[in-house]
């Protein structure tokens, strides 16, 4: 039986609710909401209003334990769009709760502008770093975007502005399906849109300059993306290395000897539920890796300053790990395939002649698969041209029992 009731209001206050939705906030004992959400539904409530604590946990906590009483959570449009129902979910039995959704701002935004939904992109930016939008800047792209303030948008004008994006519209769409509902437009390079409601949604129409920063959608991305001091595995091998790690939702990959960070970056651009340990103990590269990582927006992507092994203690154990150049420390990798979970994979591999004695020492000890790369690319020999062959690799998988 629920005894939970989410409620998902809009900007029209009762006038957008449902009977049942009515009901359900008139007939609680308690009514948990932001304080928007409690003055929109006012004129309904009847039992106690507990508005939204900070940090937010504190205010779960509060509804877990009203188990038992009629409880009424007031959320934003769909509850389950980026809203406080995933939340209560993870600790309340979905069959004890009753969700009568509101429509959501991205449903509400893609009205206004004739957008199908199922064609475009819509992610949340709201309390979140910007740098999120960077991987969805495709030419010809269109980006629902919810944001955290009224500021958001003139700093999304500036980051496309900055990446090569200066032609793209955004249209702010504030305090959607309400009485202050306010449609306007301008191109980002020449954004001047003032007193925003705090509450809006940006759509993106992008428009990509020949000198925009669009970020392949494969792994192999162009090295002169990534900042680096040679450190690099470079994008030949980098795509097949990700092949061989075999990137599967929700999996956790550590990056031993992560260098610029790239192959930590492109297994997160693989999938928006994947996550990443960079360890590194160059100072001067780690501050490479969280540049890169912001610019590929993947801002998520952990770093751990330090040397394998040492650095390794204590982290969560990884469904893959990848050893480039942190590897050769002769505990590294016995280190890390004792922390691979069953199932999970390992990747090394190795330029240097003492490198490529450890991994066939380990191969001869553990089996796996080993692999030689060899690649060659067309360059100037005078004023002919000829193929000039790149350091061959030798790259050592292993699977975990």
């Amino acid at each position: 039986m629920s005894w939970l009731t989410i409620v998902g209001i809009g900007e029209d206050g009762i006038a957008g609710l449902g009977d049942a939705a009515k009901a359900a906030i008139s007939q609680a004992e308690l009514v948990f909401g932001g304080e928007r959400h409690l003055r929109l539904a006012a004129p309904l409530i009847r039992g106690e209003q507990q508005a939204w604590l900070s940090p937010f946990s504190l205010s779960v906590d509060a509804v877990v334990a009203a188990r038992g009483k009629a409880v009424c959570v007031l959320a934003s449009g769909d509850p389950f769009q980026f809203g406080v129902g995933a939340t209560l979910a993870r600790r309340i039995d979905p069959a004890q709760m009753r969700v009568l959704p509101h429509p959501s701002a991205f449903t509400l935004a893609a009205a206004r502008l004739g957008w199908p939904l199922g064609e475009i992109t819509t992610l949340s930016l709201h309390g979140r770093s910007q740098d999120l939008l960077r991987p969805h800047l495709q030419p010809g792209a269109r980006i629902l975007a919810l944001t955290s303030d009224g500021d958001s948008p003139l700093q999304l004008a500036q980051l496309l502005h900055e990446s090569g994006f200066g032609l793209s519209i955004l249209t702010v769409l504030e305090a959607l399906g309400g009485p202050e509902e306010r449609v306007r437009s301008q191109p980002a390079s020449a954004f001047t849109l003032a007193d925003i409601n705090p509450l809006n949604v940006v759509a993106i129409s992008v428009v990509a300059l020949p000198e925009a920063r669009v970020l392949p959608l494969v792994p192999g991305r162009d090295d002169a993306l990534f900042e680096h001091d040679g450190q690099i595995t470079k994008r030949e091998i980098r795509a097949l290395t990700l092949a061989t790690l075999a990137p599967r939702q929700g999996e956790l990959l550590w990056d031993i000897g992560a260098g610029s960070g790239s192959i930590a970056i492109e297994w997160l651009l693989a999938h928006p539920t994947l996550r990443a340990i960079a360890i590194e103990s160059h100072p001067e590269r780690c501050a490479r890796i969280k540049h890169n990582a912001a610019q590929f927006g993947v801002p998520g992507l952990q770093l751990v300053e330090g040397a394998a092994p040492a650095a390794l203690e204590g982290l969560e154990p990884p469904h893959a790990i990848f050893v480039g150049g942190g590897g050769s420390d002769p505990g590294a990798l016995e280190t890390a395939r004792a922390a691979l979970r069953s199932g999970g994979r390992l990747v090394a591999n190795a330029v240097t002649l003492e490198m490529e004695a450890i991994l066939l020492a380990h191969h001869a000890a553990h089996g796996g698969s080993l692999t030689r790369i060899e690649l060659s690319r067309a360059s100037s020999i005078g004023t002919m041209t000829g193929w000039r062959p790149a350091m061959p690799l030798l790259q050592w998988c292993w699977s975990k029992p």
